[in-house]
């Protein structure tokens, strides 16, 4: 589930809270990797969740508006799909500003966190995982550097990019299932710490 660019954007506090949640980030994540519907069954299949557990989450997502029931008939399991867009990824629209919604992102920030974590620490535990070469499949790092106008343009365009290919619904000739989790944050200098001795009042 990534961030910050106008294809299917949720602005509203309330469905950013729905979201705060890492199994529901991991529903409606799921959900887009099967082309945008997916009965609980095949969730439970993909995320390795018993299917009782995940009905309770499913109708949550409902009432909020983020997911659907699909039409179907008598006697055939339930599929559910992505409202709007069907597999295009969430996207969340940042409105700062009393009436906004940036308490809600910070909870969403920290389970998308969570969820990253997981998904690496599971990883990290997988027989089967490349490690090196141009088919590397686990990263996990942090960096930061000063950048220019024209490099955050890059770096934008960049982390689209890496989205889009990293939001492919399932189809012949893509095997491997990936997740992928980015933050990017500008870093404002915190002032100097004051010692003691600057003070004037002596160490004990």
């Amino acid at each position: 589930m990534d961030q910050g660019f106008d294809r299917r954007q949720i602005a509203d506090p309330g469905q950013i809270r729905v979201l705060s949640s890492p199994v529901r980030q991991e529903i409606v994540d799921t959900l887009a990797s099967l082309g945008g519907r997916a009965s609980v069954a095949e969730l439970a299949q993909q995320l390795g969740r018993p299917a009782d557990g995940l009905y309770y989450h499913v109708r949550v997502l409902v009432r909020a508006g983020l997911i659907e029931a699909v039409p179907s008939s008598e006697g055939e399991e339930r599929v559910y799909r992505l409202c709007g867009e069907g597999d295009q990824p969430l996207r969340l629209a940042y409105r700062p500003g009393p009436q906004g919604n940036l308490a809600a992102l910070k909870g969403f920030a920290r389970s998308l966190l969570q969820v990253a974590g997981s998904d690496f620490e599971d990883a990290l535990h997988a027989r089967s995982v490349a490690l090196t070469g141009a088919r590397r499949e686990l990263w996990a790092a942090r960096n930061k550097g000063w950048v220019s106008p024209r490099d955050l343009e890059e770096i934008n365009a960049l982390i689209e990019r890496l989205n889009t290919l990293a939001s492919q619904p399932a189809a012949p000739g893509r095997e491997r299932i990936v997740s992928f989790a980015f933050v990017l944050a500008p870093i404002n200098p915190r002032p100097k710490r004051r010692s003691r001795a600057s003070d004037g009042r002596s160490s004990p």
